[in-house]
Formats: structure tokens, C-alpha cells, sequence
């Protein structure tokens, strides 16, 4: 199997499980909430964190998702990169707040680590090599 083809198929599971994750958020946060790995859950109106969690989800998966479709490769590669950074404030955000640290480590951790993975070997991938400087014609003096 190619590095474009590992590329292809792990930048579309990060975005379909990215996109799956922010739906369930929005339609059944009772299901998802609990393992996210925080020790308590806002209550009451505090819910509205969940809703905005799963927009923030759709949006990340769309963009990779978008940039895949299109073929812009490089982009995507940037795009993993940079939305890493989610995952790792997840992360930062149960462990800095007594959460599981199983589950910080274990979920937003290891999404953090595949999404830098992927978005390097996407740009290894799409890397330009520079061409070896042509000799030039000798020319008759």
C-alpha cells in the first residue's frame, strides 16, 4: 500500500469519526458526555457546552473532509496539524480539571498524536523535491 493511499484512508476516518463524534454531541450528549472523562458535567443550562462541542467537531470534519475531496493535499496535511491542537486542549482540559486520565490520555491524547501523525505524512507526502540543477549546453566559444 502506497503513502498516499495510508494517507487517504487515515485523513478519512479522522474526519467521518470527527463529523460522527460532533453529531452524536448534538443529537444524544447523554451518550458521549460521560466518556469524555471529566469528573463532572455541567448541568442546566451548562448543557449548551455540549451542543457547542459538536458544531465545533462538524466544523473540523468538514474542513478536512472538503480539503480531501478536493485533492488538496498539502492543505490537508496543514489542516491535521493545526487541528490537533482540539484534541490536545481536550486533553489539557480534563487532565488540568482531576479528570480520567486514562481518558485524557488514552482518547484526546491518542486522537491529538494520529491527527500530527497523519498531517506529517501528508506533507512528507506532498513534499517538493528540488530538481537537480541542469547542466547547462557548453557552448562553442
Amino acid at each position: 500500500m502506497s503513502l498516499k493511499n495510508i494517507n487517504t484512508v487515515l485523513a478519512t476516518a479522522v474526519a467521518l469519526l470527527v463529523i460522527s463524534l460532533g453529531a452524536s454531541y448534538i443529537l444524544t450528549p447523554e451518550t458521549l458526555a460521560p466518556g469524555f472523562g471529566l469528573p463532572n458535567w455541567p448541568a442546566g443550562d451548562g448543557g449548551g457546552f455540549l451542543i457547542a462541542k459538536g458544531s465545533r467537531e462538524i466544523a473540523m470534519g468538514l474542513v478536512l473532509g472538503i480539503l480531501l475531496v478536493t485533492g488538496h493535499r498539502r492543505a490537508l496535511g496543514w489542516a491535521l496539524l493545526m487541528e490537533a491542537v482540539a484534541p490536545f486542549g481536550d486533553m489539557t482540559t480534563v487532565l488540568a480539571h482531576n479528570g480520567s486520565v486514562p481518558t485524557a490520555l488514552g482518547v484526546h491524547g491518542l486522537t491529538a498524536t494520529l491527527m500530527v501523525v497523519n498531517g506529517l505524512l501528508m506533507m512528507r507526502e506532498t513534499r517538493k523535491v528540488a530538481a537537480a540543477p541542469a547542466t547547462p549546453a557548453l557552448q562553442p566559444a
